[in-house]
């Protein structure tokens, strides 16, 4: 069994030895366009519709000569990684689309990020792409190119220009380099591609945001993890590119957006019971180009609208900490840890209760730090609160 890639511009793009064996077979399979570009075919034609099970079971009992059509690089965001795990199939690809839009803007790609929104939500992308200088994404009828660029303005990324690669090889080819704004007063086929690329470079913000940064209640400041605290708090939680991270009372939103920034292939979910911090946890995850997300309520509730958490991070207590750290430990995947802050020893005598009580191992660290501050010509120390760091993970799993 046979799969060959095909481009907009049908059996014309096809080596002769690939046309030779489509007319020689008995069964074709593919999408309804592919298989539109063969309405003289004479054998039997299956479309590709919905799930793809259905169609395994199908091709397992077929004895006939068969070809599967693919777009492009059927193993580039294609059916031909699917099929081929269950399937014995020789796969022929053709030049994928973002090969052909790279060549349109003659820029070359091998150093160039690439994602797929077909399909997919585009929630996550900002902290995906910030700081790569060179994007390629895979589109849909609703993460359209101006979709794209509308998201990119809200996080302010206006240092990227967008190349949008319409219809490749097709009749109605159409390529276009045009900055964000062009982009939203302009119309798109369905059917294409976007390459972003910066013209400058963009904000930096490196592991340890300064706290002055982050947007805060006013006229209270100081109801933020603090940069010290924070960055030994985000070492102990083991945050992995894939994680999917809770920050339960997030505040300012300064350790879900340094979390998300670890985990930029995975997901932060934040839980904040004040309105106007959650307002300011928004303001800065744009701000800092981290798209989480982020609830009004008071956990545990609505802690089962998140997946399963690999890292938890808990500022604080309102009260109802047994409950509290029972649903976390309980949701906790495999290999996980929580991590919290205490400012009290009496919170800090019940959160090493409950832990032992959930059959957690748990370690202490005690952070006492001091930030120099200038007095006249000298400088002196000026303390900042000790914060207890709890870290705790399910035994049999992992150690703390």
């Amino acid at each position: 069994m046979k799969m060959i890639g095909i481009g907009d511009n049908g059996p014309l793009g096809l080596l002769t030895q690939y046309q030779e064996w489509i007319e020689q077979s008995e069964v074709l399979v593919g999408g309804e366009r592919q298989l539109s570009f063969f309405p003289t075919y004479k054998g039997e034609k299956i479309v590709v519709k919905g799930g793809l099970s259905k169609l395994v079971e199908q091709l397992r009992c077929e004895q006939r000569k068969t070809v599967i059509l693919a777009s492009g690089d059927p193993l580039f965001y294609g059916i031909g990684s699917y099929l081929s795990k269950k399937i014995p199939l020789e796969i022929y690809p053709y030049t994928s689309s973002i090969q052909l839009a790279f060549s349109r803007l003659k820029e070359s790609w091998h150093d160039a990020y690439i994602v797929s929104l077909h399909g997919r939500s585009i929630k996550g992308l900002a902290q995906k792409i910030d700081g790569r200088k060179k994007v390629a994404i895979l589109t849909d009828d609703e993460n359209s190119p101006i979709a794209i660029a509308n998201y990119l303005k809200r996080f302010g990324m206006t240092e990227y220009e967008m190349f949008i690669a319409e219809n490749l090889e097709g009749e109605n080819e159409r390529c276009r380099l045009m900055t964000l704004d062009e982009v939203i007063e302009n119309t798109f086929s369905s059917l294409n591609v976007v390459i972003l690329r910066q013209t400058e470079s963009g904000p930096i913000y490196p592991l340890g945001i300064e706290d002055e940064e982050f947007s805060q209640r006013k006229p209270d400041k100081g109801l933020i993890t603090k940069k010290e605290i924070r960055v030994l708090s985000l070492q102990a939680m083991k945050i992995e590119p894939t994680s999917i991270v809770w920050d339960i009372g997030t505040c300012t939103g300064s350790m879900a957006i340094e979390a998300g920034k670890l985990a930029k292939e995975g997901a932060v979910f934040a839980i904040e019971k004040n309105e106007g911090d959650l307002a300011n946890c928004l303001q800065n995850q744009h701000k800092f180009r981290v798209d989480l997300t982020a609830v009004h309520g008071k956990a545990p509730d609505r802690l089962d609208e998140f997946p399963d958490p690999n890292a938890i991070f808990i500022g604080g207590s309102g009260g109802e900490m047994q409950q509290l750290l029972s649903t976390c430990i309980e949701r906790l995947q495999p290999d996980g840890r929580l991590v919290m802050n205490i400012a009290t020893i009496e919170n800090l005598y019940e959160a090493v209760q409950c832990l032992k009580e959930l059959q957690c191992e748990v370690s202490i660290l005690q952070a006492q730090i001091s930030r120099s501050k200038p007095i006249l010509h000298m400088t002196r120390f000026e303390p900042l609160n000790p914060i207890f760091i709890i870290t705790a993970s399910k035994k049999g799993i992992e150690h703390a």
